[in-house]
């Protein structure tokens, strides 16, 4: 099953992602499936001209990321593994959906995108252990981990580097069905193949991470966790385009602009 989160010119609403065909439709949902039984309203809008989707999830709470979890991306960064998962926050301010312009910060000369598989949070998860963690996530989305990455460097924490207005591109829609286990995760820029890796490379996988990230923080429903990326990440420029794929999930893409004060 797929939830989208759309709008046509009105207030945001929920959506099952149904295909016919070489038709996609969205049947309309009354409310938010996070908090509320998904019930269908019998409304169905193709998916084309004057639809927008949205994040499929604004998180009330937070974003919890995972750096240096695959040993490939470590390497070209010059790192060394972690011992244990690298957390780190992102506020709920820096997501942005599908098309949605990435902004350069006037602060920053090089920003980089990262393609990560990322996890959505059903229900208030605390303390639980791997076994136990998917019975907490609701479905898997794409992310874009993009990272003022001259900033990083010269700062002590991550949050200026990392939690920039439109620094956490998610969409374009929840799967519940993935499993998260051995997918591919790609980046393109202008259509150029950048990262090519697979969740199976990472370090620490998505059962983990679920519960490492609960023994550190209350989890509460329509937080996400971000997972990781795999190399080739490389800087990008106002102008360009990119899209970040997980395989059997979908493509998100996003243009990049620069606006100088």
């Amino acid at each position: 099953m797929r939830i989208a989160r759309f709008t046509t010119g009105d207030d945001p609403r929920f959506a099952f992602v149904q295909t016919e065909g070489d038709t996609t439709y969205l049947a309309v949902l009354s409310g938010d499936p996070l908090y509320m039984p998904a019930m269908p309203t019998g409304e169905r809008v193709e998916l084309g001209d004057g639809v927008r989707l949205l994040a499929p999830v604004i998180p009330r709470s937070k974003v919890v990321a995972v750096g240096r979890n695959y040993l490939d991306h470590i390497q070209e960064m010059g790192s060394e593994p972690p011992a244990a998962p690298l957390l780190f926050l992102k506020p709920n301010t820096a997501v942005v959906g599908p098309d949605d312009p990435i902004v350069l910060p006037d602060w920053t000369r090089e920003v980089s995108y990262e393609a990560e598989l990322a996890v959505v949070i059903s229900k208030l998860c605390k303390d639980v252990e791997p076994e136990n963690a998917r019975a907490y996530v609701l479905g898997y989305t794409v992310a874009n981990d993009v990272t003022a990455r001259d900033a990083q460097r010269t700062d002590d924490q991550w949050a200026r580097a990392k939690g920039f207005d439109s620094s956490c591109p998610l969409g374009p829609w929840i799967d519940t069905d993935l499993n998260p286990e051995d997918v591919g995760v790609r980046s393109r820029v202008n259509g150029e193949l950048k990262q090519d890796g697979r969740t199976a490379q990472m370090i620490f996988d998505v059962d983990y991470l679920v519960s490492y990230a609960s023994k550190a923080m209350t989890l509460l429903p329509g937080d996400v966790l971000l997972t990781g990326t795999p190399a080739g990440v490389g800087s990008i420029e106002h102008g360009d385009r990119v899209e970040c794929e997980v395989e059997g999930l979908g493509v998100l893409a996003n243009p990049v602009v620069r606006r100088e004060v």
